[in-house]
């Protein structure tokens, strides 16, 4: 005896079990793929954005991609590894200033004139920076 696969049909098309759940993979995959592509296509612009804040805001105190200043620290080191600093302890910087807590140079004053939406961006180039030096 020969089991025989059900069919199905989808958009008008007949087709058994198994083509019809590489048909939802395939779906699945193309969806999954395009909002990937977009996501990395904005990311890079507002990497691109974040940059423009951080060097006008941050990079005074923090030197020229995160490299620190005899003003405050390097964000490229492994104090601000996401998992030691998350992206709220940045916002909070921003927001609020820290004290001194790790490094010699005082405390950060809460820096005036930045929203969220470019703290946002900001967090979004020290992270693509840290990346591209190895930091995680």
């Amino acid at each position: 005896m020969v089991n025989k696969l059900k069919t199905v049909t989808f958009v008008g098309v007949e087709m058994n079990h198994f083509k019809g759940l590489l048909l939802v993979v395939a779906v699945i995959f193309g969806c999954v793929f395009t909002i990937n592509a977009a996501t990395a296509a904005s990311t890079s612009d507002d990497v691109k954005k974040g940059e423009a804040v951080y060097n006008a805001k941050c990079a005074k105190c923090h030197g020229a991609k995160g490299v620190g200043t005899k003003s405050g620290p390097p964000l490229i080191h492994k104090f601000y590894h996401p998992n030691h600093h998350s992206d709220v302890s940045f916002y909070w910087a921003v927001e609020r200033g820290v004290r001194a807590h790790h490094w010699n140079f005082g405390d950060m004053p809460k820096v005036d004139g930045v929203s969220k939406d470019d703290t946002a961006l900001i967090i979004k180039y020290v992270r693509a920076i840290q990346k591209q030096a190895g930091l995680f």
